[in-house]
């Protein structure tokens, strides 16, 4: 079976999901691979006439279950589709699970993953390789805010702020989750799109810029979610790097294979698959006997239409937390959280990489 590769592309309203689901179209298809884009299932269910802002919560909540019943089986659908094509693939889901989420209370989220036999690890993690959040315009761009060319659009800019919000909140803790605000142009925004797919995808280009930080933590996080990840180095193999991530919550965990090989000086291609939870016992009689496998929590969180990872390393134990800021530049004017206190920056440090922490006794 070709690689299939499974891409969530969500946001808030006039984030520029149609115009950037179009250019992954055109470039992705240029190169060989063959594209599958589903459709937003909340619109077709508006366009069917499905009314989600009724207030008889019962018609609500069967409105939503039959949404996610929806959603699931449109995805396996185009997933056998892509099971049968003779080229790579990557499926565009224009908005996943998580984003039913984000329309709904806690309670009433969990008793429909209770009801259908779910779990958030389940249907976040496990589900998509990516989740591009691309913000809305209302943020940083409310000049180009617009809701004329979308006629199930209702919101201000400040619902629309409110909701853009809530849908990263849904689906902050995802392994690979990309939040990618208006910092420049509209073109600016659409390439970050594309360098991302292309991360995933393994196709070589220059290293991703990731700046690490000592902090403590100081006050509460809002809107954070923990996340539990044991990380094994395995023995090195024609010049290979991998690791395997045993990641969840709650009793629940999602299993991971990374591999990393360096082209040039300044390239490498890097390629995460999900795997089964067999192939990671398997894997880890190679795990290299002169590294101990890290167990940390990861508190994921949005600051300032920024992601951010936070990390505690409960073993080996470390002193200080180190938060991960992706996609910043050395230069770049970084602006931190009030609930973290920031001790050095370790970007160049190579005794806080991951792999160095792995051999502290």
């Amino acid at each position: 079976m070709q690689k299939i590769t499974k891409i969530v592309l969500t946001g808030g309203p006039c984030a520029g999901k149609t115009t950037a689901l179009a250019r992954i179209i055109q470039y992705y298809t240029d190169r060989g691979y063959a594209v599958y884009a589903q459709p937003e299932a909340a619109t077709l269910f508006n366009q069917a006439g499905v009314n989600f802002l009724t207030d008889d919560k019962e018609l609500f909540f069967e409105s939503e279950k039959q949404l996610l019943s929806f959603q699931l089986h449109t995805e396996e659908c185009f997933l056998k589709l892509a099971e049968k094509s003779d080229k790579p693939v990557i499926i565009v889901y224009d908005r996943g699970v998580m984003d039913i989420a984000a329309y709904m209370s806690n309670d009433m989220w969990q008793a429909l993953l209770d009801e259908m036999g779910l779990n958030e690890v389940e249907v976040r993690d496990k589900r998509y390789d990516a989740v591009l959040h691309l913000c809305t315009a209302a943020k940083g761009a409310a000049e180009f805010y617009t809701c004329e060319n979308n006629s199930s659009r209702t919101e201000n800019i400040e619902q629309a702020i409110r909701l853009d919000d809530k849908i990263v909140k849904a689906w902050t803790g995802h392994p690979h989750l990309r939040v990618i605000p208006n910092s420049s142009t509209f073109e600016f925004k659409l390439n970050a799109v594309i360098g991302e797919i292309s991360s995933i995808l393994g196709i070589p280009e220059p290293i991703e810029m990731e700046r690490k930080f000592l902090v403590d933590v100081i006050g509460d996080i809002p809107g954070s979610r923990e996340v539990e990840i044991f990380q094994t180095y395995l023995m090195e193999r024609n010049g290979e790097e991998s690791r395997l991530r045993k990641r969840g919550e709650k009793g629940h965990y999602a299993y991971f294979l990374t591999t990393k090989k360096f082209v040039t000086s300044n390239q490498r291609i890097e390629v995460e698959r999900q795997i089964k939870p067999s192939v990671y016992v398997n894997l880890m009689n190679s795990a290299n006997p002169d590294k101990q496998t890290i167990h940390k929590l990861r508190r994921c969180f949005v600051w300032d239409n920024r992601y951010y990872e936070l990390d505690t390393f409960v073993c080996p134990k470390l002193p200080h937390c180190i938060l991960e800021i992706e996609g910043v530049a050395e230069g770049d004017n970084l602006s931190f959280p009030p609930f973290l206190k920031v001790i050095e920056e370790v970007t160049d440090k190579t005794e806080y990489y991951n792999s160095n922490i792995a051999s502290q006794e």
